[in-house]
């Protein structure tokens, strides 16, 4: 359970983590950082298990890996959109931080909402509206690899 942030349409990497803070490795050190050219107060005010709902095209833009994992390292459990940029899609997937692709969840869950998330089912459940909506599950490999925190992990535990 968690509470929702949202953001528009093509919101890209660049604002995910602004390109003056690629310089470093450390996932906290990104987290205090991520979305601040749209939020300046989001690092703050995120919390451990809160959501990210956005627009079509989430995570366009440049192929930094940094930006899931500035996004999962500040506490968010999961990104909510219809459409996400191809490169952002992978390297979520890669770093351990899940995302649906959901677009009726997009646009009927509001900033505030309490939401719910059952990544074996897809099933989202908006608490504050009494609303489920239906996102594709995640397919049992991608489930193993989220819940190893990521590829790399995964094949390290698996080789």
């Amino acid at each position: 359970m968690g509470y929702v942030f949202k953001y528009g349409d093509n919101v890209d990497t660049d604002v995910i983590i602004p390109a003056r803070y690629l310089n470093s490795p450390d996932p906290d050190e990104l987290a205090k950082h991520c979305m601040e050219d749209i939020d300046k107060d989001f690092a703050k005010k995120v919390k451990k298990g809160d959501i990210i709902v956005g627009g079509n095209n989430f995570g366009c833009g440049s192929s930094r890996e940094h930006a899931p994992i500035a996004i999962k390292a500040a506490g968010v459990q999961c990104v909510i959109a219809p459409s996400f940029g191809r490169i952002f899609y992978r390297n979520s997937f890669n770093t351990g931080l899940p995302i649906l692709e959901c677009e009726e969840a997009a646009r009927k869950i509001s900033a505030g909402d309490e939401v719910t998330v059952d990544f074996t089912t897809g099933k989202i459940t908006n608490l504050t509206k009494g609303e489920v909506y239906q996102a594709e599950p995640f397919p049992d490999f991608l489930q193993k690899i989220i819940a190893s925190e990521g590829l790399v992990n995964y094949v390290k535990e698996n080789l």
